[in-house]
């Protein structure tokens, strides 16, 4: 195999997000649920006989030493492959968002490495290594929805019922550091169990990071006003700024309707972004890794 084109790479919302605590190395426990959504980014690959690890910016330039060529970097010592890789990457999830769009390319580049380079690692061990990059890479190595714990690490798969999300991305990007490090961040919230979650998914639990974050930005507050008024809900996803509405089942209908989505878009504010999103019940690369 010499290349592998048009490689997805999800984003994710946080249904809830939950602070339970700080662990005595300064990492934060938590309780979420991550589900993928069909806003993406697109990767694609070649392989270099060189060992050599190039990346090319399709659309928006990205730090030098993004996690992408990270991830790739790591595979490849710890597999000690001698193959290298062109990885070009249009990117379209929105960065600091709190939409995991950087841990997901990271988890598609191992994914596609595993299957280009020929080395068949189980995704246990592509996840093992995984999060040595980020708390989030381990979820976008699939297979899909899941209750998370820990600092990210612990994952339960979790069948969710289908849904359609109006996400809005605010000009403003968040430091994730400083939202952590926030007087107005709660980090006693008592644990839950999956159940409690399955029994109102679309209701259930909070985000503890919005309260630092609408601190911080009042374009987050904004962003969850502007969709509490169209879909009668909303909640930040991650540290922010994105904030996502669930669209009613009768508001999901009209958005099929050509148009519908445009009036959305045309009511945001300006250097906003938004897209009505499908929450998705598997990765899209759920397949290439064996369990």
């Amino acid at each position: 195999m010499r290349a592998l084109y048009d490689v997805p790479a999800p984003a994710k919302l946080n249904l809830f997000l939950h602070v339970l605590g700080r662990r005595e190395d300064g990492y934060h426990l938590l309780q979420s649920v991550f589900v993928p959504i069909d806003w993406m980014d697109t990767l694609h690959f070649e392989r270099r006989d060189d060992g050599q690890l190039r990346r090319h910016d399709l659309t928006e330039p990205l730090p030098a030493e993004d996690l992408c060529l990270r991830a790739a970097r790591a595979l490849q010592e710890a597999s000690g492959c001698r193959w290298g890789v062109d990885i070009s990457i249009d990117k379209q999830v929105p960065s600091g968002a709190g939409m995991g769009g950087g841990s997901s390319d990271a988890a598609t580049v191992l994914l596609a490495l595993n299957r280009l380079w020929g080395l068949h690692w189980p995704r246990a061990r592509l996840q093992a290594l995984g999060q040595r990059l980020g708390a989030d890479v381990p979820f976008f190595l699939g297979p899909g929805p899941a209750w998370v714990e820990g600092i990210g690490e612990r994952l339960s798969p979790v069948a969710l019922p289908a849904a359609d999300y109006f996400v809005v991305k605010p000009a403003v990007s968040l430091p994730t550091r400083e939202i952590f490090a926030h007087p107005l961040l709660a980090r006693d919230t008592r644990a839950a169990i999956v159940e409690d979650f399955l029994a109102d998914p679309a209701t259930f639990g909070k985000n503890d990071l919005q309260a630092a974050a609408q601190a911080l930005s009042d374009e987050v507050g904004q962003a969850g006003r502007w969709l509490e008024a169209r879909f009668g809900n909303s909640r930040m996803t991650g540290s922010g700024s994105a904030v996502f509405a669930i669209v009613p089942a009768r508001n999901g209908a009209a958005a099929a309707a050509p148009g519908v989505e445009a009036q959305w878009l045309k009511e945001l504010p300006a250097g906003w972004v938004g897209r009505l999103c499908r929450g998705l019940e598997q990765h899209p690369l759920s397949g290439w890794a064996s369990d």
